[in-house]
């Protein structure tokens, strides 16, 4: 079942859950989505019958929500939505000024299932991270993207170019897992030099 219709399954609640909100923090900020589930919960505090039910919580999702985002709150609560982001070539030239020009090569598929688990391709227009990555530092602790940005992807192969200023790493297609992918494993890739 779609999040928003989900019961009696907490492994969906808590874990898709938890993406899902993390998903939309990043997506809409922080700040506004506090303001939109502060708003909720002053509205239906110590409320009696008839219980506030999650039709009434995503009202407030989507007035918090722009409407370029609009999309987004349906795929992650209305539909069960799975995405196939791929990195297939990721490449980097050093530029004379010591810089470097990042080349990603990502192959971007969105699917809608249904409660059986049958499947069919999405209509695919969706902001979707990426990032580069510096080598980890000698502590070997992540160190910050050199780019981390949102970039609208379509079905199909995207190629996309940065130009970051220290010698990049690995590269990612939504690198935190923001979305709900088939394969985590093939979002990220090591930069041929």
């Amino acid at each position: 079942m779609p999040l928003a219709k989900v019961e009696n399954q907490p492994y969906i609640h808590y874990r898709k859950g938890s993406v899902v909100m993390y998903a939309l923090a990043d997506y809409i900020g922080e700040a506004k989505l506090n303001a939109a589930l502060k708003e909720y919960v002053q509205a239906v505090a110590y409320q009696g019958p008839p219980y506030t039910n999650s039709t009434e919580f995503l009202g407030y999702i989507k007035r918090a929500t722009p409407d370029s985002l609009q999309y987004l709150v349906k795929d992650m609560f209305e539909n069960i939505t799975l995405y196939d982001n791929r990195l297939t070539a990721a490449t980097a030239q050093k530029l004379p000024d010591g810089r470097y020009k990042v080349k990603m090569t990502i192959e971007a598929r969105k699917f809608y299932a249904d409660s059986l688990g049958n499947e069919r391709a999405a209509q695919f227009q969706d902001w979707v991270p990426v990032a580069v990555f510096p080598e980890s530092g000698k502590d070997k602790k992540p160190a910050p993207p050199l780019a981390l940005t949102k970039r609208r992807l379509h079905a199909g192969t995207n190629q996309l170019e940065f130009i970051v200023p220290k010698k990049p790493a690995k590269a990612g297609v939504d690198p935190y897992h923001e979305l709900v992918d088939r394969t985590l494993e093939d979002n990220t890739k090591a930069v041929e030099l």
